[in-house]
């Protein structure tokens, strides 16, 4: 399996879902915090998809 490293934006959604889902754990942040665990989850996942696909 050839890994291939993720476009600009695939990384940039990755990351800014990433630190809602951190900011939505220590500050209040009305629909963030709620899902602040499966937000660092997606982050994760969409990094880890455009990481095995080739061309994301």
């Amino acid at each position: 399996m050839k890994l291939s490293a993720p476009k600009v934006g695939v990384w940039s959604v990755s990351v800014v879902l990433g630190v809602l889902g951190i900011l939505g754990k220590f500050v209040a942040i009305p629909f963030v915090s709620a899902y602040a665990f499966w937000l660092v989850v997606a982050a994760f996942a969409i990094l880890a998809i455009a990481t095995l696909l080739k061309g994301l």
